[in-house]
C-alpha cells in the first residue's frame, strides 16, 4: 500500500467528518511553496520567470506555520521553486510534523544528500523526489544532464536512511507507455513507497509550449501504460478513481479549491496550477472567488487539465459517495478497454485573460516600499562602523 494505513484512516475520517457536517468546500492539501527561486529551468515550467527581487523573497517559517493553521487540511505538500533552497526549511518541516500534518517534500533531489541530516524519519514525512522517467526522459524534461543519476542517489540514500520516499512523475506529450512502465518497474525495484503522476498542466509562462499534452491523448497515453502495468504491483499514492479519470473512464469536473497554494504573492487563486489573482487569507480565498469561472468547460485555461490538483479532490469525494465503485476500481485496476466516458463540452467555455503582469508589478511596488531607502541603509552602514570603531577602541 503507498499510502501508509494509518494515514489513510486520518485523512479518510477527516473527509468523512466534512461530509457529516454538510461542507460543500474543505482543503484536502495544502499547497505552500515558501520560495519560487529554483536550481534547475524545466522547460514544462514557468515558476522561475520572475524578477530577481521575487525569486528572492522567502516566506518564513511562521507564515508557513499560520498558512497551515489557516487551512486546517491534514496533508501538507511542500514545493517551490526547489524548497531545499530555504534555509529554515527544517523549522518549516518540523512544526507542520508536530501538528501531525503528513507532510511531503518536494524536490529535485540535488541538495538533498547535503541537506538529509537536518531531517528526521517519521510517519508523518516523506521525501518526493521529481522524476519524468528514465534517465533520457528526465534529463530531457529539466534540460540539464547528470540530474537523473543524482535523483536516483538521492532516493536511494534517503531509503537508506528509514525515510518514506515517493517520486512525482509528470508526463508530456510523445511519452512512450513502454519507457514509462519500464521506468515505474525500475523505480519499484528501488524500493519507492510510491508513485504519484499526472500529465503536464501547460503553464503559460513554460518555455517548451509543444509537448503539454490534450485531454484525448492524456487518456489514451494512461489507458496503454496502465494495460501494460497490469501485474506489475505499482505501488501509487493517488486514489484509485483519479487513475481511473486519467484513463478517460471518469467524467469529473474540477475541484478547484481542493488543494489551495500559498506562495509569497499570498493565497493563489483560483488553484494551484492557475494564478489569476491572489488574496491575502485563505478564508478571503474561500470567500471571494468566484469559482464558477474556472475549471473544463468555463475556461479556456483549464480546457486540457487533467492534473491531481485539481481533480484528485474530486475522486476523494466521489470514494465517499460510490465506496463500492472506488471498491471495485482498487480491485480491478483503471479499466483499458472499451468506450471512454463523454467528454466535457467545451464551446460555452471563456476566452483566457492574463494577469502575469500586473501580478508581478503589484508584488515590486509592495517589496520597493517595505525595503529601507538608500540613505537609510547608508545611515544604517555608518552606525555600524562607528559602533565597531568604539568597539575597537575600548578593547585596546
Amino acid at each position: 500500500m503507498a499510502v501508509p494505513l494509518m494515514q489513510a484512516v486520518r485523512v479518510g475520517s477527516y473527509v468523512v467528518k466534512q461530509h457529516l457536517q454538510g461542507r460543500k468546500k474543505y482543503p484536502l492539501v495544502l499547497m505552500l511553496e515558501p520560495l519560487l527561486r529554483c536550481n534547475l529551468a524545466c522547460s514544462g515550467c514557468g515558476k522561475i520567470d520572475y524578477p530577481a527581487e521575487i525569486l528572492n523573497q522567502r516566506l518564513s517559517v511562521q507564515e508557513c506555520l499560520d498558512a497551515d493553521a489557516e487551512c486546517g487540511a491534514p496533508v501538507v505538500a511542500v514545493a517551490g521553486g526547489e524548497p531545499l533552497l530555504h534555509k529554515d526549511m527544517p523549522k518549516i518541516i518540523q512544526g507542520l510534523i508536530a501538528r501531525k500534518r503528513y507532510v511531503y517534500l518536494c524536490t529535485n533531489g540535488l541538495l538533498l544528500e547535503k541537506k538529509i541530516d537536518d531531517y528526521k524519519p517519521s510517519p508523518f514525512f516523506s521525501w518526493d523526489i521529481h522524476l519524468d522517467g528514465d534517465q533520457l526522459m528526465h534529463d530531457a524534461s529539466v534540460c540539464q544532464d547528470g540530474v537523473y543519476d543524482r535523483a536516483i542517489t538521492a532516493i536511494k540514500l534517503a531509503k537508506s536512511k528509514g525515510f518514506r520516499v515517493s517520486i512525482n512523475c509528470t508526463l508530456f506529450d510523445g511519452a512512450n507507455p513502454h519507457r514509462v512502465a519500464a521506468f515505474f518497474d525500475e523505480v519499484m525495484a528501488l524500493g519507492v513507497d510510491g508513485i504519484m503522476t499526472a500529465p503536464g498542466y501547460a503553464y503559460e509562462r513554460a518555455p517548451d509550449q509543444e509537448h503539454f499534452l490534450n485531454r484525448q491523448k492524456t487518456k489514451q497515453l494512461f489507458r496503454d501504460l496502465f494495460r501494460l502495468g497490469k501485474g506489475h504491483k505499482w505501488r501509487f499514492t493517488q486514489s484509485p478513481l483519479f487513475l481511473n479519470f486519467l484513463a478517460g473512464n471518469e467524467q469529473y469536473h474540477c475541484t478547484p479549491w481542493g488543494k489551495p497554494l500559498k506562495t509569497v504573492f499570498g493565497w493563489q487563486r483560483p488553484c494551484y496550477l492557475l494564478g489569476e489573482g491572489y488574496a491575502s487569507t485563505y478564508q478571503e480565498l474561500m470567500d471571494d472567488t468566484n469559482w464558477d469561472l474556472y475549471g473544463t468547460g468555463n475556461y479556456a485555461k483549464c480546457a486540457d487539465c487533467m492534473v491531481h490538483s485539481g481533480y484528485e479532490s474530486t475522486a476523494v469525494k466521489d470514494a465517499i459517495q460510490r465506496p463500492w465503485h472506488i471498491a471495485q476500481v482498487a480491485l480491478m485496476g483503471p479499466k483499458t478497454e472499451g468506450p471512454m466516458a463523454p467528454e466535457i463540452d467545451l464551446s460555452k467555455q471563456r476566452p483566457a485573460e492574463y494577469a502575469y503582469n500586473e501580478q508581478v508589478e503589484g508584488l515590486m511596488k509592495k517589496i520597493k516600499s517595505e525595503a529601507p531607502s538608500t540613505s537609510k541603509r547608508t545611515t544604517t552602514i555608518r552606525r555600524v562602523k562607528t559602533v565597531k570603531k568604539e568597539e575597537v577602541k575600548e578593547n585596546s
